[in-house]
This record gives C-alpha cells, sequence and structure tokens, in this order.
C-alpha cells in the first residue's frame, strides 16, 4: 500500500530526493554567485575564455550543456517514471493539483513574457524561458525555511516540478530542435529498438543500457533534436521492476537513480550554474534592465509564475479535482507558488537554446533570470516564514 502523500516514508525514494535535491539547490546557489562574482572581477576575461576553448570538435561550454547536462536530463527521466509509475504521480487523484499547477504555471509565464517582448519575432523565439521551475534551486528555499513548511509542501512542489520537467522536456523537443538528420535519427531509432529488446528480454543489468546510451547520444546530438533528449529517452527504458516484476529500491532504475543524484546534484548542476550564471555587468545601463527579453523573463518568473500556479490550484481545489497539500494553508501554497518563480537551470538552459547565436540576448536572459528568480525566492521566502499552517478540513479545502 502507497503511504499518504501527506507523510515522508522513513528511507523513502522521495524523502532522499528532497533531501538532495534541497542540499544541491544550496550548493547550486553559491556556484551562481560564484560564477557572478568571477565575471565581474580581473578573472573575468579568463572565465569567458576558458569557456570557449574548444576541446575536441566542441566548447567547454558546449560539453557542459551538451554532454553533461544530459546526465542531468537522465535523472530528470528516471524521476519522472519511478513517480508515475509507483510513486506520488501515480494515480490521475494525485496528479491532479501539481499537473494542473505546473500547467498554469508554464501558460502564465510564456503569456507575459510575450506580452512584453513578443512584438519582435527574434524576441519571441524566448516564450518558453520562465516556463521553467528549477526543482534544485525551489527545494533548496523550502530547505532553509525548516519545519515552517509542512512536508505535504516540499512533496507538492517537487511533485509540481516534475510534471514542469516533463513539459519543459517536451518544449524542447518541439520547439527549439531543427535541421533534422534522417540518418542520425535512424541511428537513434536502432538504439532505441535495442533498449526496447532488453526490455522486452528483461535484462537487468544497468551496463548494457548504459552502453546504448552513448551512441544514443552521439545519434541525437547529430541528428538535430538537442543532445539531452538522449537522456530522457534512456530514462524510458531503464527498467523500474526486478525480473520477476517486483518493484524494489534494487531495481535497476533505482539503482541508477541513487547513484546519479548526488553527481548531479552537487557536481553537474554546480558547474552548470557556474559555467552559465556568469554575466558582466560592466556597462551595463538602466535601459539594458529595461530590454523586452530582460523584462518579459523576470516577470514571467516573478509574476506569471506565481499567478499560473496559485490561480490554477484555486481552481483544482474549488471545482472538486484536487485537494489542498494537507496541513497547508493557502497563504503557504501561494508562498510555494512565489519560489515556482526560481527558474534557474531550466531557464537558463533554454535561453541558450532560443538564443544561441546571440550573445547579447543571452546576457539579457541571464539578467532577467537573475532578477525574476531572486525576487521569487525572497518574497517565497518571505511569505512562507509569516504564513501559518492550518488543519485541513473538509471545508478549508475548498
Amino acid at each position: 500500500m502507497t503511504a499518504p502523500p501527506s507523510r515522508l516514508r522513513p528511507g523513502s525514494v522521495l524523502k532522499r530526493l528532497l533531501s538532495s535535491e534541497a542540499g544541491g539547490g544550496i550548493v547550486l546557489m553559491a556556484a551562481a554567485a560564484a560564477a557572478l562574482f568571477v565575471a565581474n572581477s580581473a578573472l573575468g576575461p579568463a572565465y569567458f575564455h576558458a569557456l570557449e576553448a574548444h576541446v575536441g570538435p566542441l566548447s567547454v561550454l558546449h560539453w557542459i550543456n551538451d554532454a553533461l547536462m544530459a546526465l542531468f536530463f537522465l535523472l530528470v527521466g528516471l524521476e519522472i517514471k519511478r513517480e508515475m509509475i509507483g510513486g506520488e504521480l501515480s494515480t490521475w487523484r494525485r496528479r491532479a493539483l501539481p499537473g494542473l499547477a505546473a500547467a498554469g504555471g508554464m501558460i502564465a509565464p510564456a503569456l507575459v513574457y510575450l506580452a512584453l517582448a513578443g512584438k519582435s519575432a527574434l524576441f519571441a523565439r524566448g516564450w518558453a524561458i520562465p516556463a521553467a521551475t528549477d526543482i534544485a534551486f525551489a527545494l533548496g528555499v523550502l530547505a532553509l525555511i525548516g519545519s515552517r513548511a509542512p512536508a505535504s509542501l516540499k512533496i507538492f512542489l517537487a511533485a509540481l516540478a516534475i510534471m514542469d520537467d516533463l513539459g519543459a522536456v517536451v518544449i524542447i523537443a518541439l520547439f527549439y530542435s531543427g535541421g533534422l538528420s534522417l540518418p542520425m535519427l535512424g541511428g537513434a531509432a536502432v538504439c532505441i529498438a535495442a533498449l526496447v529488446a532488453l526490455n522486452r528480454f528483461k535484462v537487468a543489468a544497468l551496463w548494457p543500457y548504459l552502453g546504448l546510451g552513448l551512441p544514443l547520444w552521439f545519434f541525437v546530438h547529430a541528428s538535430g533534436v538537442h543532445a539531452t533528449i538522449a537522456g530522457v529517452l534512456l530514462a524510458v527504458f531503464i527498467p523500474l521492476q526486478q525480473p520477476d516484476g517486483d518493484h524494489d529500491e534494487d531495481s535497476p532504475l533505482h539503482r541508477l537513480e541513487h547513484a546519479l543524484a548526488p553527481w548531479v546534484g552537487f557536481v553537474i548542476t554546480p558547474i552548470f550554474g557556474f559555467a552559465n550564471a556568469g554575466v558582466s555587468f560592466e556597462g551595463a545601463t538602466l535601459a539594458g534592465l529595461l530590454h523586452p527579453v530582460t523584462l518579459g523573463v523576470a516577470a514571467g518568473l516573478f509574476i506569471g509564475k506565481q499567478v499560473g500556479v496559485f490561480l490554477a490550484a484555486r481552481i483544482a481545489v474549488a471545482l472538486g479535482w484536487a485537494s489542498r497539500p494537507q496541513g497547508a494553508s493557502w497563504m503557504q501554497l501561494y508562498g510555494v507558488a512565489l519560489i515556482c518563480g526560481v527558474g534557474f537551470t531550466m531557464s537558463l538552459f533554454i535561453g541558450m537554446l532560443a538564443f544561441p547565436a546571440d550573445a547579447g540576448l543571452i546576457d539579457e536572459t541571464k539578467i532577467g533570470v537573475l532578477i525574476g528568480s531572486l525576487a521569487s525566492a525572497l518574497l517565497g521566502a518571505g511569505v512562507l516564514l509569516m504564513a501559518k499552517g492550518e488543519r485541513q478540513t473538509p471545508e478549508s479545502s475548498s
């Protein structure tokens, strides 16, 4: 029997996920701050030169964003699969509130961005930048709040962010891939067919899957689809069951997830943050801060996210489609909606895809992400510190 969503089972995967993501979020904050410091110090020129240096066919920055981040997306895919099949998103009732809140939290920021920056076809390409929530950063903020935020809210935020990640993956695959190569797509299809065969024969060893993951990444990277999608595709085929059909924590998916989580949380995403958060403020002006892309991203994260998440949650509860997280007040849920505006990792990542050949617009994106995320984190933390929880009754949950 699955434990109620309001409780964290001792030793549960979700509990470890929350702990590792929260700790990783704090490390990610430090990496982002370090990047800003270095980029605006005497080390700035060396910092930017190092990222542009080539190692083999790709620059250091591309190796980080295309290769290392494929492991991040592999972990995202594993989390999505586990929660959808046997976790907190395993039933439609449990998916309803975080799913609808995630949808509202992606649509509203995109509309806010387009209202401010959509008059230019070039700027409009960044519509998806503020649509993503950074689970590590957001849970890091909740970790700093401590026991003032009930466990049910942390589970809600984690589930929402996982659904949000799924939406971001779909957006990247559909809107930020181009120049498709049919031969390379054919090579990727052969790798996927081999993964299907491994599933059919109930292969439980991880090395055949990981061995196929390398050529899958190569073919996807060369096909025109963004290389990180290979990580999600591989995750789909990692077995969640043992050959005898049992779900347990020794399954291939659990073993890989447990092995990847600390590396992604404490190494890969901080490296990504350090490599991508650095923006020089030399010559920055008020006009630059009022650039449509900067305004669109910042307002999309700070205004669009809170409005979309909170409004969708209220409507879902009012219509009886879902229940409010147990023990959480509407003010606490609003605080979490604010924290959803922390869009650091995925927002920066989508920004790189939206404006790949325009360093100026990428800098505007970074500034908007930093402003929107910081404002969301500070106000969200403040609301949660002041808000009081309440016992959920049939009357108070609607």
